[in-house]
């Protein structure tokens, strides 16, 4: 049965409580590609997928996290992909990364899956409706509010 846990995101520091998520997002893609993980990173368009993979350049050289857009890369694939299609991921992967705002039907085909629930009210209703639909599909769903329990990316 697959898994699925959502970050319940704190107050954003910023204007924009979505550029928190999809920080988070491309920093739990690093921890779990250290620990030998195959990722795919779900996003809503093609717009948000290439901010996806601007944000993973980013990353300090030490550290990189091999990446690539869906159709792009190595023949076998990188560690982690980036799409935005309703297909999925191009190969078996271990966990998927949520970043649109739907619950993709292919979310079935992974042992874990990782959401968000930003701060702000709109985006906090649209993840609530993400959290039915992974509950329709009987994911087994959990909530890591990182209010009270922080991660270290240390």
């Amino acid at each position: 049965m697959s898994q699925a846990v959502f970050y319940l995101m704190p107050p954003a520091k910023s204007q924009a409580p979505l550029d928190e998520v999809y920080h988070l997002g491309c920093q739990l893609a690093q921890q779990h590609y250290v620990q030998g993980q195959w990722i795919y990173i779900h996003c809503q368009d093609k717009s948000q997928a290439l901010n996806i993979d601007e944000l993973l350049w980013q990353f300090e050289p030490q550290s990189f996290v091999p990446h690539n857009l869906k159709g792009e890369g190595p023949q076998g694939g990188a560690p982690v992909e980036i799409g935005f299609d309703p297909l999925g991921a191009n190969k078996n992967r271990q966990l998927l990364i949520n970043l649109a705002e739907q619950t993709p039907q292919f979310a079935v085909n992974f042992a874990h899956i990782i959401d968000f629930v930003a701060s702000d009210d709109s985006h906090k209703a649209i993840a609530r409706y993400r959290y039915r639909q992974y509950r329709e599909l009987n994911i087994e769903l959990t909530t890591h509010d990182l209010v009270t329990k922080p991660l270290n990316f240390v």
